[in-house]
């Protein structure tokens, strides 16, 4: 098969390798039928994660058909149409109990095209088969269901819910990226009072605005501290979501937050960013951290399939599976290309 190889920072290849095989009885050899690139595939190619090394298949998103199964499979069978999370789940350790499978202790956690080979071949092999895929629901396309290996449940959960929205906050939200708009589309069930988007690209704060943003601000051109104070009665946001993973969007969101706010940090860091204590330490603000759990994929499986979530806005490119160079590409330069999401199909 053919699969896009890492090798190294600023190093990736569309090479041929060896099929999956079953190596544990509770593996799936899952054909790939759609598939996307991450921000963190790019955070992986600068490499800031080097825990993913030479010869490592990236991807950790996927929907495809299951070709096979290993004998202690109970609940996936061979022919089933599958969303494949980025996150595997072992489902019993101690923080696959308490729901926070991104920890899993047992061999799972964020292992997809990081620890092991990810999705972005024509063949995969899940571990943990069982827990951590889920049905396609009838009627949902593959791409709505794609958004849901990460995006959706890493904005929503990481994000919203980390940062504890509720009906009437004013939620800021620095970079409006895919991560940043999964973030928006989840507040926006909370009924906030206002989603300020903040970010550098006018076509970004553009598609800020089609998620549900009802404030953009330009943060080359306007204060966006201002902006938020002004907003709030100079209190500063209730909840401040960080979806970039550079320091200065980091001690943005830190500036933002009004006293006894919760700034709830989702991008992926490659460097350190300083925090402000000497400033922060009096203002009983909350600063929430996390890798996503996908414990919230069935409610957002259930909000998509009754189109109360819109999941296929973010799809802005699409590819074959073999255009995986050019896809890079094209995601790699959003700002030129207006990507939000490329999804690749089997031709």
């Amino acid at each position: 098969m053919f699969a896009v190889i890492y090798h190294g920072p600023g190093n990736k290849a569309w090479e041929e390798v060896p099929d999956p095989q079953i190596i544990d009885d509770t593996d799936a050899i899952v054909r790939v039928d759609a598939v996307t690139i991450c921000g963190t595939d790019l955070h992986i190619l600068k490499g800031d994660v080097p825990a993913v090394t030479d010869g490592r298949i990236l991807g950790h998103e996927a929907v495809g058909t299951v070709e096979r199964v290993g004998a202690g499979v109970k609940n996936v069978k061979v022919g089933d149409h599958v969303l494949v999370s980025c996150i595997t789940a072992c489902g019993a350790c101690r923080y696959c109990r308490e729901g926070m499978y991104g920890q899993c202790l047992g061999g799972g956690g964020w292992i997809l095209g990081h620890k092991i080979n990810g999705t972005q071949a024509e063949k995969v092999r899940v571990p943990f088969a069982d827990t951590s895929t889920y049905l396609v629901p009838e009627g949902v396309s593959d791409e709505e269901v794609l958004m849901l290996a990460d995006i959706l449940p890493t904005g929503y959960e990481v994000g919203v819910l980390n940062g504890a929205v509720r009906p009437g906050d004013t939620v800021a939200v620095v970079g409006s990226g895919p991560i940043g708009l999964a973030a928006i589309m989840g507040a926006k069930l909370f009924s906030p009072a206002h989603v300020v988007a903040i970010d550098l690209a006018d076509s970004r704060l553009e598609a800020a605005k089609r998620f549900g943003a009802d404030v953009v601000v330009n943060a080359s051109k306007e204060d966006a501290v201002a902006v938020v104070k002004e907003l709030t009665g100079g209190l500063g946001a209730d909840t401040a979501i960080e979806a970039v993973g550079v320091p200065a969007s980091f001690e943005q969101c830190a500036e933002l937050i009004r006293p006894g706010g919760r700034v709830a940090n989702v991008g992926v860091h490659g460097a350190p960013a300083s925090l402000h204590l000497e400033d922060l330490w009096i203002k009983n603000v909350t600063i929430t951290t996390g890798l996503v759990d996908t414990y919230s994929t069935p409610t957002l499986l259930r909000l998509v399939t009754s189109r109360q979530l819109e999941s296929a806005k973010f799809v802005t490119h699409h590819f074959a599976l073999e255009q995986f160079m050019e896809a890079y590409d094209v995601f790699a330069r959003a700002a030129e290309t207006s990507a939000l999401k490329v999804v690749l199909q089997r031709s």
